[in-house]
């Protein structure tokens, strides 16, 4: 089969042209995928239905935090489903009270708003922004200030915020009212803020990535975040962090801002939120006003069986200290691919990453690509997946343990001697 580089999701899926043999030919083909259907799954392991199993640093794309079938996860789920699964926001939600309160008690925020997806949750800060931009800056058309190389979401104005023009090519005319900077760059972050500021209020927000995670698993630097928040708070413009992929422990705190000693206005949150089932946020300080009755809503949002998993996989990381095993088995994961690159510095320039999420860089004079990568790996039954062509990502579940690190760390290392 034909490697490409495939539409994907939030995070980046690539593939095979074509699809699994079993999968259902009714599907709209927005989806190039592996050769391979899983079936069943226990902690940091999934079974194929040829009974064949792998080691996955996938997790869902950073979402199986507590990885898969988890008994905390079941337990509760199951309990749940024979209470309520789902009501509408027409009336009050203990679960989703009490996921509030808990999102708010152990960050900045002070109010939630619920979704179904990162996507969705950052839809919803971009609504937020523009309706503050409106009231608070009385600006006729805010500008919404978006990074190069960032990744926000596939719907139509989160693929507008996204600082990839591959993602626009086909659904032109993006949505209007977002300017690029360079991530990391004081010099073009400044040029552009002054610039659009010297007549008159124009910004409304800064939507940015502590990590960005499909454009390559990106680090933020602590200075540049620390200019954002004085540049944005000197001019009374919200500062929001999409914590999709970061948020929920995948750092080794509990949100990605902690890692860079600073608080945005606004946060977006997804992913591990809840465990591998669907569940996004928009977290707020203090602009809980700006949107009033009607402005934004959710069918799906916040319904019982939803904050039921979030609020699980939330006391779980606190209860077995996820997050310092988070620290430790990022550290041992870190360590090992140093390693690896050194061992294959014909095909890899350095690492990246912070706690579980990893990623391997690799040069640019080169005809292996991450894809052939994780195909390669695909066949010592490790599943990996790409950042980009040039980056190799490793997200696995929160839980993996020190053994599953070392045995991931010698899978991967069988992969590239076929490459190299």
């Amino acid at each position: 089969m034909e490697l490409v580089d495939a539409p994907h999701s939030k995070c980046g899926t690539f593939g095979f042209v074509g699809s699994s043999p079993t999968a259902p030919t009714s599907l709209i083909k927005t989806y190039n995928r592996f050769p391979l259907d899983l079936v069943k799954g226990r902690g940091s392991w999934v079974w194929d239905k040829e009974g064949r199993k792998y080691l996955d640093a996938v997790a869902g794309i950073a979402t199986c935090s507590l990885g898969h079938s988890d008994k905390a996860l079941n337990k509760s789920l199951s309990k749940q489903l024979r209470k309520l699964q789902h009501v509408s926001n027409l009336y009050g939600i203990p679960e989703q009270e009490e996921l509030a309160q808990w999102l708010t008690s152990n960050s900045f925020a002070k109010s939630v708003f619920f979704c179904n997806s990162g996507a969705e949750a950052n839809e919803a800060a971009i609504k937020l922004a523009r309706k503050y931009g409106h009231i608070e800056r009385n600006i006729d058309n805010p500008v919404i200030l978006c990074s190069k190389e960032s990744f926000h979401g596939r719907t139509l104005a989160a693929v507008s915020a996204t600082g990839q023009p591959k993602y626009h090519k086909g659904f032109e005319p993006v949505v209007r009212g977002f300017k690029f900077f360079s991530y990391n760059d004081n010099e073009s972050f400044e040029n552009l803020f002054d610039d659009l500021e010297k007549t008159g209020p124009t910004i409304a927000a800064v939507l940015i990535e502590p990590i960005q995670g499909e454009g390559g698993i990106n680090i933020g630097k602590k200075s540049f975040f620390e200019l954002l928040r004085k540049k944005c708070t000197n001019s009374n413009v919200l500062l929001i962090f999409d914590e999709v992929q970061t948020g929920m422990g995948r750092t080794g705190t509990l949100w990605g801002y902690e890692q860079l000693g600073i608080e945005p206005d606004v946060f977006t949150l997804a992913k591990g939120l809840g465990g591998g089932h669907a569940i996004g946020a928009l977290l707020v300080n203090t602009l809980a006003d700006v949107f009033q009755p009607g402005d934004h809503a959710s069918t799906f949002g916040g319904n019982p069986f939803a904050c039921r998993a979030a609020l699980t996989v939330g006391k779980e990381i606190q209860k077995r200290n996820i997050l310092n095993k988070v620290k430790e088995r990022g550290a041992q994961l870190k360590e090992g691919l140093i390693k690896i690159s050194d061992k294959y510095s014909d095909i890899f320039i350095s690492t990246r990453g912070v706690g579980l999420i990893q990623g391997l860089v690799l040069k640019d004079n080169i005809k292996i690509t991450s894809l052939d990568i994780v195909k390669s790996a695909l066949e010592e039954k490790l599943l990996l997946v790409p950042a980009g062509t040039k980056v190799l990502r490793i997200v696995p579940p929160l839980t993996i343990t020190k053994k599953e690190i070392k045995e991931l760390l010698l899978r991967l290392d069988k992969s590239l001697m076929k490459l190299s």
